[in-house]
């Protein structure tokens, strides 16, 4: 099989390998869609802390394949079942697995991350993620490309669980990549009264528009904050979602929340330089609501999934390309450049 193997930074190679063999209590997937993210960026430039120096492997871990074989011991999945596959497990016993946040696992594992993943023409699916129930059918009318977002997705749906979004509140989203666009559908689903969605790159704003928002700020040419004040009848957002790593977009956010606004700080900040200037008085006197979430647990994966199977929400609007793993490499590329949104490789 053809399968992208990354052996260093910049260093992702096309290179025929076995066919995995699975074990009796283990099943293979047939890739059919597989999504670049963030993530994968960062394991391409050699700074995702699971890649240590030295380590081979194939990344992808935004997966909806076709189960190809089981093994034995495999109860409840058929041969000929597409799936999405939750790619995080835990150790399945520590308090956060118990409690349902195997993202939170101190020990976790990951297709894609801690070991081979999807962007390959197969992956073996092992046995942890079959017991924790990571393996979620798709149904027949889903596009798989739209499907491979179901990750991503269901990280979107954990960063809003604490905002409770509802029709009263006017939301600020602050990026609008794909992060951003997904905040942006999840709000309006939820019943946001008004949407609005900042982004330093102009060519973003149209897309967001057209996608839903309200109303699209090119920061670099324009006040956010009078914006902010005009959309909300000068009472500021009620919810903001950073889903960018800009550590002025989080600070701006405490002075641009309403009264009893909620925060979720979903955009992670660079490893090397991760503190802001936080006042904890507007905090304090405007009784904000701060949370940050990370990652996804399989539930919010299963949930994710019953709103793209229900067709409540369209995830192929986000798709701005699909690549043959042939082409993985300009794939990556078009991943990079700020004017896409979600990149899928079909191999």
């Amino acid at each position: 099989m053809l399968a992208a193997v990354y052996y260093g930074p910049h260093d992702l190679r096309l290179e025929e390998r076995q066919v995995p063999t699975i074990g009796p209590d283990e099943a293979l997937l047939r890739v059919m869609s597989a999504g670049i993210c963030g993530t994968d960026l960062r394991i391409l430039h050699g700074a995702h802390r699971k890649y240590p120096e030295g380590t081979v492997r194939v990344p992808g871990h935004e997966v909806v394949g076709e189960i190809v074989e089981v093994g034995a011991q495999v109860a409840g999945l058929d041969v000929g079942e597409r799936v999405m596959v939750a790619p995080n497990y835990g150790c399945g016993h520590c308090l956060q697995c118990v409690m349902g946040n195997n993202n939170r696992c101190a020990n976790y594992g990951a297709i894609g991350i801690t070991i081979d993943g999807a962007f390959a023409e197969y992956m073996r699916v092992p046995a942890p993620l079959i017991l924790q129930g990571d393996l979620i059918p798709i149904g027949p009318d889903v596009d798989a490309a739209a499907a491979a977002l179901i990750e991503p997705f269901a990280c979107v749906l954990r960063g809003q669980d604490p905002l409770h979004v509802g029709p009263d509140d006017v939301v600020l989203v602050t990026g609008a990549g794909p992060i951003g666009v997904m905040h942006m559908m999840l709000a309006r689903l939820q019943g946001a009264r008004r949407i609005i969605v900042s982004e330093m790159s102009a060519s973003r704003l149209p897309q967001a528009l057209a996608l839903g928002a309200d109303r699209g700020v090119d920061v670099t040419r324009e006040n956010l904050q009078d914006v902010v004040l005009a959309e909300s009848g000068g009472r500021g957002a009620d919810v903001i979602i950073t889903a960018a790593p800009a550590h002025q977009a989080q600070e701006e956010a405490l002075r641009l929340a309403a009264i009893g606004g909620r925060i979720n700080f979903f955009g992670g900040l660079p490893k090397d330089r991760p503190t802001i200037t936080f006042d904890s008085n507007l905090v304090h006197y405007k009784e904000l609501v701060v949370t940050g979430t990370t990652a996804c647990s399989t539930s919010d994966c299963w949930r994710a999934a019953e709103i793209v199977n229900g067709g409540r929400l369209d995830l192929g609007q986000l798709v701005s390309g699909r690549y043959a793993l042939g082409d993985v490499h300009a794939a990556f590329a078009a991943a990079e450049n700020r004017d896409a949104l979600k990149i899928v490789v079909e191999p």
